[in-house]
C-alpha cells in the first residue's frame, strides 16, 4: 500500500472550504510541532552542546521556575494522550482502503515536540536563562489554536464524545491551554519579557553551598521519580568507594535542628489550658503534609496495581476478535485491541511503580526528619533531668537513640499501608466477585480468615526475640568476663569450666532461636501457601456452583488478583506490631523521686579560699557538691550564687534554681573522659594556652604518662580503650578542672585513685600553688585527712547533714572528740606513706598495653600495604568489590551440614516446579473448556472436568506441603550453621595461646561474639530464604514465558544485560552506603552515652550548647548516610520495576505476535500472570543479594578467627602417668631456659639457670621488662619454651598435658580477678572442696568475719569484676583461692603491687605461716617485700644478674639489689 499524507482514495476535497477538509486540518496541526523542533534543536545542540562539553554546569545555578512540577505532570499527560492519539490513528488507518498518514503523523510529531519541549525547558531551568522560554510560550499558543480549530470542526460535523478521536482532541485542547497558562504565570512572576525590570532570583541556599550533595529536593520531576541524579554516585562507587566527603551535608530542611524546631513549634501551638498537648498531634502538624502526600501516592499505586489483572483479562479475552469499522471508532473499541491493552498495561505498571517508590521515599524522608527531631528532643530532655538518680541507665539511653527512634521512623514508613490496605483489600474482593461471582468470595475469605493467624505469629516472633535477647546479653556478659580474666583461667586450667557455662547459656539462647526459627518458617509458609489455598478453594467452588471452570481471561485475572491481595494481609500484621511499638516508644519520661538525701543544710563557702568537705563514705559529701550545682532536686531551700562568688544555702522553702550561676570547673569522683585526645580532654573547649597547659600537666604529674602514649597528648583516649588506669584518668579529670579559667573549682575526692606521692604533689603544686595563687574559690571533698591543715574552712558531714564547720583551729577548740578521731586517722595515713607509688605500676601497664597494640598495628600496617598494592590496579579493585563472596557462602552453608543443604536445595526446586505445574494445569483446564465449546465436542464435559479438578487438588496439596518443608529447611539450616559457628569460635578463642589476647583487642573479639553472632543467628537465614525464593520465582517466570513464546528470548538478552549492570553497580554502592550508615551511627551512640554519662560535668562547665551542637552534627551525618542508602534502594527498585514492566510488555507482545501459531489463550494468561510477578521480585533479588553480601562479612570475620592456632594441650605424657600428688616437694630446676612470646619475636629469657629447693621462699626482682613476669609464665608453659627446660619434682613440664600442669600449681596475679557469681564459685569453680576447706582459706586470708557478715555467707553475690569489694579485699580473695588449691608451689606475680600497706602485711604474714612448707616464688614490685626471702634472683634483660641470699647481696654495695633497696627506702 503506497504511503501518502491524505491517502489515495480522493476522499478529500476543498470545494466546501479548506477548513472543512479533514486532511488539511490535520496538516495545520503539524505546523506548531515543526516550528518548535525547527527553533529548539539549534539552541539545544549549539548552545548547550558546546557549553556542557567545556564546563559541567554545577547545581548552584539550578532553579525551579514557578509551576515547575505542574508543567512536568501536564507534559507527561500530554505524552500519554499523544500515545493514545497515535494508537487510535493506527487502528483507524487499518480500516481505510489506503494509507492515510494524516491520521497518525501529527500525533507522532506532537509526541516528539512534547518530549523536546520538556528537554528544552529543563536546560533553560538549570542554567537560569528564562528569556528563551518565549519559544515555548509561542508553541503552546499555536498548538492550542490549531487543536481548537480541529475540535470546532468535529463539533460542526456532529462528531461527539461517543467517538474516541473527539475525546482525545478535547483533552489535547485542555492540556495545551493549561500549559499556556503555566507559561503566562512564569512571565508574570519572573517578568523576563514585556516588563521593564526583570526579577533576579537566586537558587536555593542549599544549592549555593557546594557541600550539599543530596539533590532529591532540587532536581526536576523526572529525575525525582527515577533518582537519575544518583547515577554518578552509584556508578562512581565502582571505581572508588563512597566516603563521607562524597555524600556531603544534608539540605537545611532535613537537618535535625530544623525539624526539632518544627516539632517544637507544633507542640507549643497546642498550648490550650483545657487539654494537654499531644505529641501525636504535634507530629501530624509538623509532618502531616508529606505523610498525606505519601498516602496519596500509595493510593494511586494500589489502584493502578489492579490495571494488571484487568489488562491480562482483556488481552486473553480479545485475542480472537477481528475489527470491521468506520473512519471514527468508538471509545470502547480501542480498549478491545490487544496491542493497545499491552501498551496500556506497560504504562500502568510504570506509573504504579513510580508512585509506589515515590510514596516509599517520601515516608522514609519524613521518618528521618522525625527521627532527627526526636533524638534532639530526647537529648534536651536528658539535659534538664537528673541522671544521677539512676532511674535512667545508660543502656536505656542508648536503647532510646538506637532502637526507639528507629521504631518511630519505621512506623511512619509503614503508616500509609495502614489506610491503603483496607482499600486495596476491598477493591480486590469486588473485582474478584465481578470476575468469578460467589466462588471468588470463598477464596477471599480463606485469605481473610488466615490473616489473624499471621498476626498471632508476628506477636509470638516479637516475644521470642525479646527472650532470646536476654539470653544473648547474659552470654555476652559471661564471654566478656572470660576474655577479661583469660590469663587467670588459663593459669588455673579453668577455661573449660567457664566455656561450659557459656555453652549452657548459649543452649538456652538456641532454644529461643529454635522457637524463633519455627515461627519465622510458619510466617514464610503462610505467605507462600495462602495464595495456593485461595486459588484451590475458588476454582473447586466454581466447579461445584457453576458446574464449569472459568474462562482463561477470568481465571488468570483472578490469579493475579490473589497475588495482589496476599501482600497487604501479610504486611498488616507487621504494621500493627510497629504501630503498637511506636505508641510505646513515644511515651515521655519523667525523673526524680522524693527521697531526701541531704537535710537541713545551712552553709557558707568563703570566696577565694580552700574549703574541704570531709566525712565517712556515703554521708552526702558528693551530694552536697551536686546540690550546689543544682543537680539535686531541692525539696526545700535554695542555693545563692552571689556575684562576689559567695555561695550559701539558705533553708527557704523554694525550688532550687541555679540558672544565674557561673561556670564551675568540676572534677567528679568517677572520672569521665571524652573520646578525644588527651589535650582536648584537658582544654575541654577552652582556648589553648601553652604555658598554662604545661603548668597544669606538671601539677598533675601527667608528663611521664603522656610520654608513654604513642602520639603524646594527641593520642585518642576513651572509647578506643587505651588502657588508662583509674589514677591516670582521675589526673586528667583534675587537670581539666585546673585548666579552666573559672572562679570556682569543685573537686570531688581527687586523690581517691592516686598513691601518696602523687597526692602530695597534686596537693602542693596543683591545689595550693596553682589554684590558690589565682585566688580561686576551691571546694574539695576528700578522705585524706592529713591535708586538713591546708584548709581555710572545713565542713564535716554525717548522715546527710552538717556535723561541724569552721577552721581546723575552731574544731580543735570546740569539738575535741572529733579532732582526736581525726588525729588517729591522720597517723594511720602517715604510716601509709610507706606505701610505694602505684604510678610506676600504672605506667608499666600502659607500656604493656602499647607493646601489644604496636604488634597489632604492625599487622594492620601489613594488611594496608597489601591493600594499597591492590589499589594500584584499579580494575582489580573494581572486580574484587563487585564479586559475590561465594567461598564464604559455601563455608556458611557447609557449617549447617551437607544433608540440610541438600534438603533445602531439592525441596526449593521441587516446590517451585510444583507451583509452576499448578498454574500450567490451570491453563490447560481453562483452555480445554474454551476449546470444547469451540469445537462443540460431543464428549460429555463432566469426566475430563472432574479429572482436571482431581489433579488440581493433588498438585495444590503437594504445593502447600512443599511450602512448609522449604520454609522449615532454610530456617533450620541457618540455626544449625549458627550453632556450629559459635561453638567452634568459642572453643578456638578460649584455647588460643595467651599471646593472641595480647595482640588482639578485646573489642574485636567481643564483636565476633556480639554483632557478628547476632547477624549469623538472626539475619542471614531470612535473607537467604528471601533471596532463593525471589530468584527461583523470577527464573521460573522467565522459563514459563520462554516456553510459551520462545520469541520472548530475543527481548530477554538486552534485558538480562541491563539487569546485570544494574545489580553490579547497586551492590557495590549499597555496601558502601550501608557501611557509612553503620559507621556514622556508632559515633552518634557513643557521643550520646558519653554525654549522658558526663551530664553533671558538662552542665557544671556550662558546655551544654557545645555538646548539643556536636550531637546535631552527628545526627545529621548519620541521617545523610541513611537518606542516601534509602535513595539508592529507590534507585534500584525504580530500575528493576521498569525492567519488569518491559518484560511484561515483551511477553504480551510475543503472545500477540505468536497468535498465528494457534497458541492457547490459557497459555497467554499463564505467561502474562508470571510476567507480572517478575516486576514484584526482581528488585528483591538484588536487594537480598546486596544484604547477604554485607551479612556474609560476619561469617568471614568469624572464620578468620577459626584459623587461630590453639595451644598444644596434649603434651607427650599421658595424664594418668603423672602421680596423683605431684608436685609433692616443690623442687624446681631451671636449666638453660630460653623463652619467647612468639616464634616471630626475640627471646625474652636467654639461657636462664636456677635451682629452687623444696619449701624455699624465693624473691625475683628487676626493672620493668627484665623478664620477671615471663619467668613466672614459663612455669605454667604459657610462653614458647624453645630451648632448655623447667623440671618440677623430676618431671619436665613441657611433656605434661597443659590441663594437668596448670591445675597442680597456684598463682596470685598482680591484678585481682573475680568473676560474677558467688564467693564459693570464685574460690572453687570446680566444686571439689568442702565448706570447711573454704572457710579455712577465708580465715587464713582474714576475710572470714567479713564473709560471714554478708547475706548468704559463701553463697553471697560477687558482682561483675568483684566491684562490690575493695581492691585489697579482692586481692585477699585471690590469696584464699590460691590456698584452696593445696599446691606445693605458689607463684606470686607482683601480687602486692596494687594494694595498701595493711593488706600487704596480711599477705606477707599468710605466706610466712600458711605457706611455710610450700615453695613460694615472689615476683617483687617493691623490694622490701623480699628482704626476708631465702633466695633473691635479680634479673636484667632476660638474664640472671645476681643470685644469692638477700643479706649477701646487700653487702655488695655497688650491686643492683642493693641499689634497689636504697631507692625503695
Amino acid at each position: 500500500m503506497a504511503l501518502s499524507f491524505c491517502g489515495n482514495d480522493d476522499a478529500y476535497g476543498v470545494e466546501n472550504g479548506t477548513l472543512n477538509n479533514g486532511c488539511f486540518v490535520d496538516a495545520l496541526n503539524l505546523v506548531p510541532h515543526v516550528f518548535l523542533l525547527f527553533i529548539t534543536f539549534p539552541i539545544l545542540f549549539i548552545g548547550w552542546g558546546s557549553q556542557s562539553s567545556k564546563v559541567q554546569i554545577h547545581h548552584n545555578t539550578w532553579l525551579h521556575f514557578p509551576g515547575h512540577n505542574l508543567r512536568w505532570i501536564l507534559t507527561f499527560s500530554l505524552l500519554f494522550v499523544h500515545v493514545c492519539e497515535f494508537a487510535e490513528g493506527i487502528v483507524s488507518n487499518k480500516t481505510m482502503g489506503t494509507n492515510h498518514l494524516h491520521l497518525y503523523m501529527p500525533a507522532f510529531m506532537g509526541f516528539v515536540a512534547a518530549t523536546t519541549s520538556v528537554v528544552y525547558y529543563h536546560n533553560i531551568e538549570t542554567s537560569n536563562f528564562p528569556k528563551l522560554l518565549l519559544v515555548l510560550f509561542i508553541y503552546w499558543v499555536l498548538a492550542f489554536i490549531t487543536k481548537s480549530i480541529k475540535l470546532w470542526k468535529y463539533a460542526e460535523f456532529d462528531v461527539g464524545p461517543q467517538h474516541l478521536r473527539f475525546c482525545i482532541t478535547g483533552l489535547l485542547v485542555l492540556l495545551y491551554g493549561l500549559l499556556m497558562s503555566v507559561e503566562i504565570n512564569v512571565i508574570r512572576v519572573r517578568r523576563y519579557v514585556f516588563f521593564a525590570n526583570p526579577q533576579k532570583v537566586k537558587p536555593p541556599e542549599d544549592l549555593q553551598d557546594l557541600g550539599v550533595r543530596f539533590l532529591q529536593p532540587f532536581v526536576n520531576l523526572l529525575s525525582k521519580a527515577t533518582y537519575w541524579w544518583m547515577n554518578p554516585l552509584i556508578m562512581g562507587a565502582h571505581k572508588r568507594p563512597i566516603e563521607l566527603k562524597k555524600i556531603g551535608k544534608l539540605p537545611i530542611a532535613m537537618r535535625a535542628l530544623t525539624n526539632y524546631l518544627r516539632l517544637k513549634d507544633a507542640y507549643e501551638d497546642q498550648r490550650d489550658p483545657n487539654r494537654a498537648p499531644s505529641i501525636w498531634r504535634s507530629m501530624y502538624r509538623a509532618f502531616g503534609r508529606p505523610i498525606l502526600l505519601s498516602s496519596t501516592f500509595r493510593y494511586l499505586a494500589d489502584l493502578l496495581g489492579f490495571a494488571g489483572p484487568l489488562c491480562i483479562s482483556g488481552i486473553v479475552k480479545f485475542l480472537k476478535d477481528t475489527y470491521f469499522g468506520v473512519h471514527f471508532m468508538s471509545s470502547t473499541k480501542l480498549l478491545q485491541n490487544t496491542s493497545v491493552l499491552a501498551v496500556l498495561l506497560f504504562l500502568a505498571l510504570i506509573l504504579q511503580r513510580t508512585f509506589l517508590q515515590a510514596s516509599y521515599y517520601v515516608t522514609i524522608e519524613t521518618g528521618i526528619n522525625l527521627r532527627g527531631a526526636m533524638i534532639y528532643n530526647k537529648m534536651l530532655r536528658l539535659s534538664t533531668s537528673n541522671m544521677s538518680m539512676g532511674e535512667m541507665t545508660l543502656g536505656q539511653i542508648n536503647n532510646l537513640v538506637a532502637i526507639e527512634t528507629n521504631q518511630l521512623m519505621w512506623f511512619l514508613f509503614l503508616c500509609p499501608n495502614l489506610w491503603a490496605m483496607p482499600v486495596q483489600i476491598v477493591m480486590g474482593v469486588i473485582l474478584l466477585y465481578y470476575l468469578l461471582g460467589l466462588s471468588a468470595l470463598v477464596g477471599a475469605s480463606v485469605i481473610v480468615l488466615l490473616a489473624p493467624i499471621q498476626y498471632l505469629i508476628a506477636t509470638k516472633l516479637a516475644d521470642t526475640q525479646k527472650s532470646s535477647l536476654e539470653h544473648s546479653t547474659d552470654r555476652l556478659k559471661k564471654t566478656t568476663e572470660i576474655l577479661k580474666g583469660i590469663k587467670l583461667l588459663k593459669l588455673y586450667a579453668w577455661e573449660n569450666i567457664f566455656c561450659d557455662s557459656v555453652e549452657e547459656t548459649r543452649g538456652k539462647e538456641l532454644t529461643c532461636l529454635r522457637t524463633f526459627a519455627l515461627y519465622t518458617s510458619m510466617s514464610i509458609f503462610m505467605n507462600a501457601a495462602i495464595p495456593i489455598a485461595a486459588v484451590l478453594a475458588t476454582f473447586a467452588m466454581h466447579h461445584f456452583i457453576n458446574k464449569s471452570v472459568p474462562s482463561p481471561s477470568e481465571a488468570f485475572a483472578a490469579l493475579a488478583l490473589f497475588h495482589i491481595l496476599v501482600t497487604p494481609l501479610f504486611l498488616l500484621s507487621t504494621v500493627v506490631r510497629f504501630a503498637v511499638k511506636a505508641l510505646v516508644s513515644n511515651g515521655f519520661f519523667t525523673w526524680g523521686s522524693n527521697l531526701s538525701t541531704l537535710s537541713d543544710i545551712n552553709i557558707r563557702i568563703p570566696t577565694g579560699q580552700l574549703t574541704m568537705i570531709v566525712g565517712q563514705v556515703g554521708c552526702g559529701k558528693s551530694s552536697l557538691l551536686l546540690a550546689m550545682l543544682g543537680e539535686m532536686q531541692a525539696i526545700d531551700g535554695r542555693v545563692h550564687w552571689i556575684l562576689t562568688c559567695h555561695l550559701f544555702f539558705a533553708p527557704v522553702s523554694h525550688n532550687a534554681s541555679s540558672k544565674n550561676r557561673y561556670s564551675v570547673a568540676y572534677a567528679t569522683q568517677k572520672s569521665w573522659l571524652l573520646n578525644a585526645t588527651v589535650e582536648d580532654n584537658i582544654t575541654f573547649g577552652s582556648p589553648f594556652s601553652k604555658q598554662r597547659y604545661k603548668e597544669v600537666i606538671d601539677a598533675c604529674s601527667l608528663q611521664p604518662d603522656i610520654d608513654l602514649l604513642p602520639f603524646g597528648d594527641q593520642t585518642e583516649i576513651g572509647e578506643r580503650g587505651i588502657n588508662l588506669s583509674g589514677g591516670q584518668r582521675q589526673r586528667i579529670c583534675v587537670a581539666r578542672a585546673l585548666y579552666q579559667n573559672t572562679n570556682i573549682v569543685f573537686l570531688d575526692d581527687p586523690f581517691s585513685a592516686l598513691d601518696i606521692h602523687l597526692s602530695d604533689h597534686l596537693m602542693q603544686e596543683g591545689i595550693l600553688k596553682f589554684l590558690q595563687d589565682d585566688k580561686r574559690t576551691v571546694v574539695m571533698v576528700t578522705h585524706k585527712l592529713q591535708y586538713l591543715i591546708h584548709a581555710d574552712w572545713i565542713i564535716a558531714m554525717k548522715d546527710g547533714s552538717i556535723l561541724r564547720e569552721g577552721t581546723l583551729k575552731d574544731i580543735q577548740t570546740h569539738d575535741v572528740e572529733l579532732y582526736d578521731h581525726w588525729k588517729t586517722l591522720m597517723n594511720r595515713h602517715d604510716q601509709e606513706l610507706e606505701k610505694v607509688d602505684q604510678t610506676t605500676l600504672e605506667r608499666k601497664t600502659l607500656r604493656r598495653a602499647f607493646y601489644s597494640r604496636e604488634a597489632k598495628s604492625q599487622v594492620d600496617d601489613e594488611d594496608e600495604e597489601v591493600e594499597e598494592e591492590d589499589d594500584d590496579n584499579m580494575s582489580m579493585t573494581t572486580n574484587r568489590r563487585s564479586k559475590i563472596p561465594w567461598k564464604v557462602c559455601w563455608c556458611y552453608m557447609s557449617s549447617g551440614g551437607f544433608f540440610m543443604v541438600f534438603l533445602m536445595v531439592s525441596s526449593k526446586l521441587l516446590k517451585h516446579s510444583v507451583i509452576v505445574a499448578i498454574d500450567y494445569w490451570l491453563a490447560l483446564w481453562t483452555s480445554s473448556q474454551t476449546n470444547q465449546s469451540l469445537t462443540n465436542a460431543t464428549l460429555p464435559t463432566r469426566s475430563p472436568d472432574s479429572y482436571f479438578l482431581l489433579v488440581f487438588i493433588i498438585l495444590c496439596a503437594a504445593g502447600i506441603t512443599l511450602c512448609l518443608i522449604t520454609s522449615l529447611t532454610v530456617e533450620f539450616l541457618g540455626l544449625s550453621a549458627a550453632t556450629n559457628l559459635h561453638h567452634n569460635l568459642l572453643n578456638k578463642i578460649i584455647h588460643a595461646p595467651i599471646r593472641f589476647f595480647d595482640v588482639t583487642p578485646l573489642g574485636q573479639i567481643l564483636n565476633r561474639f556480639s554483632a557478628d553472632t547476632n547477624i549469623i543467628d538472626q539475619h542471614i537465614p531470612p535473607t537467604l530464604e528471601s533471596l532463593t525464593r525471589s530468584t527461583l520465582l523470577c527464573l521460573s517466570a522467565i522459563g514459563v514465558i520462554s516456553s510459551i513464546t520462545p520469541i520472548f528470548l530475543i527481548a530477554l538478552i538486552p534485558l538480562g544485560i541491563a539487569f546485570y549492570f544494574i545489580q553490579k553497580y547497586f551492590r557495590v554502592a549499597s555496601k558502601d552506603l550501608q557501611d557509612l550508615d553503620d559507621s556514622t551511627q556508632l559515633p552518634l551512640l557513643c557521643h550520646f552515652s558519653e554525654t549522658a554519662e558526663g551530664l553533671t560535668t558538662i552542665r557544671a562547665f556550662r558546655h551544654e550548647a557545645r555538646f548539643k551542637q556536636r550531637m546535631l552534627e552527628l545526627t545529621d551525618t548519620n541521617n545523610t548516610a541513611y537518606l542516601f542508602l534509602s535513595a539508592a534502594n529507590r534507585w534500584l527498585e525504580v530500575r528493576t520495576d521498569y525492567l519488569g514492566a518491559v518484560i511484561v510488555l515483551a511477553a504480551a507482545g510475543a503472545s500477540i505476535w505468536s497468535l498465528e501459531y494457534s497458541l492457547r489463550s490459557g497459555m497467554v494468561g499463564l505467561g502474562l500472570t508470571y510476567a507480572l510477578t517478575v516486576t514484584n521480585y526482581l528488585n528483591w533479588v538484588v536487594r537480598n543479594l546486596a544484604d547477604l553480601e554485607v551479612q556474609m562479612s560476619a561469617v568471614k570475620k568469624v572464620n578468620s578467627f577459626l584459623s587461630t592456632e590453639s595451644e598444644n594441650y596434649e603434651g607427650s605424657m599421658d595424664a594418668s602417668q603423672v602421680p596423683e600428688n605431684w608436685p609433692q616437694d616443690g623442687e624446681i630446676k631451671i636449666q638453660d631456659l630460653c623463652v619467647r612470646y612468639d616464634p616471630m619475636l626475640k627471646p625474652v629469657l636467654k639461657h636462664v639457670n636456677a635451682y629452687i629447693s623444696p619449701g624455699q621462699k624465693v624473691g625475683i626482682c628487676g626493672r620493668t621488662g627484665s623478664g620477671k613476669s615471663s619467668l613466672s609464665l614459663a612455669f605454667f608453659n604459657m610462653v614458647d619454651i624453645f630451648e632448655g627446660r623447667i623440671v618440677i619434682d623430676g618431671i619436665d613440664i613441657c611433656k605434661l598435658p597443659l590441663q594437668t600442669l596448670r591445675s597442680r600449681l597456684s598463682i596470685i596475679l598482680q591484678d585481682p580477678v573475680l568473676f560474677s557469681g558467688s564467693i564459693r564459685f570464685n574460690l572453687d569453680p570446680e566444686r571439689t572442696c568442702t565448706d570447711d576447706r573454704l572457710w579455712e582459706a577465708l580465715e587464713i586470708a582474714q576475710l572470714k568475719n567479713m564473709v560471714k557478715a554478708l547475706p548468704g555467707g559463701l553463697d553471697a553475690v560477687v558482682t561483675e569484676g568483684g566491684e562490690n569489694f575493695s581492691v585489697g579485699q579482692r586481692q585477699l580473695f585471690c590469696l584464699a583461692r590460691a590456698f584452696v588449691r593445696k599446691s606445693s608451689i605458689l607463684i606470686m606475680d607482683e601480687a602486692t603491687a596494687s594494694i595498701d600497706m595493711a593488706t600487704e602485711n596480711i599477705l606477707q604474714k599468710v605466706v610466712m605461716t600458711a605457706f611455710a612448707d610450700r615453695t613460694v616464688v615472689t615476683i617483687a614490685h617493691r623490694v622490701h617485700t623480699i628482704l626476708t626471702a631465702d633466695l633473691v634472683i635479680v634479673m636484667k634483660r632476660g638474664n640472671i644478674l645476681e643470685y644469692d641470699k638477700p643479706e649477701t647481696l646487700l653487702e655488695q654495695e655497688d650491686g643492683m639489689f642493693a641499689s634497689f633497696v636504697k631507692a625503695d627506702m
